[in-house]
């Protein structure tokens, strides 16, 4: 599961908590820190908990900043992660900072729930349909900016005749917002529209996190997606740049990515359609619930979506 469901010494009350830290990965530590505060949020959102009780913030700041460095990026870090918490109904109360060799934002968002305000990801029935509700790519999109911004033009040299640098720019830009977007309408609408189970679609790639979804399934059931929805430009950018991202094998890693949600077929595309309506941004169908043995697979004649 995204998040641990603890029992507390309260009837009818769980503890719903999740940690979460990564590398940065944007050159901007304001968008840094609401990423991070929307990565770790996000686990909460996948197990249909929308309302967060409390928030730690953890930072690691590098020791190969100089101190003007230090005093320019952890404040701003911290602000984007406080004002994403604000965003999401929290606020960040404590948490931990160290000097560390590698620069590293997360943190720990917590909430205390009834029965009614989550749900466990186990209940997907033959028939289902699985929802995505934020475009792939994003491991790609950030490495092609960097390749563009390279002084080393190794990289680039290799892209430069499939793309131009306006439209790595403007997919860049895409995948900020995307990584930095809250998932908490999604997960408010789970509610609406009875979902049977989500996970959040992070490092393991699209395929790694539904393969552990299925896993968790108290039925005996299967996933075939037949659609990825995948940022513009980055099927040519993973074919061109002599790098194995497995993009279209499923396992590219994602940072803050959408939910995949398990729907009933008639509510699915009224959940996408609402959801659009309130996050100004698409949700697709991407593949189905079968009869089987608690695996996940890609269609050999996967459709590919550009966005």
């Amino acid at each position: 599961m995204d998040s641990c469901v603890l029992p507390t010494r309260h009837k009818g009350l769980s503890l719903v908590q999740t940690t979460d830290f990564f590398y940065p990965l944007v050159n901007d530590p304001y968008i840094q820190g609401k990423i991070a505060c929307a990565n770790v949020l996000s686990d909460l959102y996948a197990m249909g908990v929308t309302e967060c009780d409390n928030m730690l913030m953890l930072l690691g700041v590098s020791s190969q900043m100089t101190l003007k460095e230090r005093e320019v990026v952890t404040p701003l870090v911290i602000e984007g992660f406080n004002d994403l918490a604000l965003e999401a109904g929290t606020t960040v109360n404590g948490g931990q900072t160290v000097i560390n060799p590698w620069f590293i934002t997360g943190g720990v968002a917590s909430s205390v729930v009834s029965d009614n305000e989550f749900i466990m990801p186990e209940s997907a029935v033959a028939g289902d349909v699985l929802v995505l509700t934020k475009p792939l790519g994003t491991q790609i999109a950030v490495n092609a900016h960097q390749w563009l911004e390279d002084a080393d033009p190794k990289f680039w040299d290799k892209i430069k005749d499939v793309v131009t640098p306006e439209k790595v720019e403007k997919s860049y830009q895409n995948a900020v917002e995307s990584m930095s977007r809250l998932n908490r309408n999604a997960a408010r609408m789970m509610h609406k529209y009875d979902a049977h189970g989500a996970t959040d679609v992070t490092g393991f790639g699209i395929l790694g996190h539904a393969n552990n979804l299925a896993k968790n399934q108290k039925g005996e059931v299967s996933f075939k997606i037949h659609t990825l929805p995948i940022l513009a430009n980055m099927v040519k950018i993973f074919e061109a740049c002599g790098i194995n991202f497995k993009l279209l094998d499923g396992f590219s890693a994602e940072t803050s990515g959408g939910l995949l949600v398990c729907l009933p077929h008639d509510k699915a595309q009224s959940y996408c359609d609402e959801l659009e309506a309130l996050d100004g941004k698409p949700s697709w169908i991407i593949g189905e619930v079968v009869q089987g043995n608690r695996q996940a697979k890609l269609e050999t004649d996967i459709k590919i979506i550009e966005v």
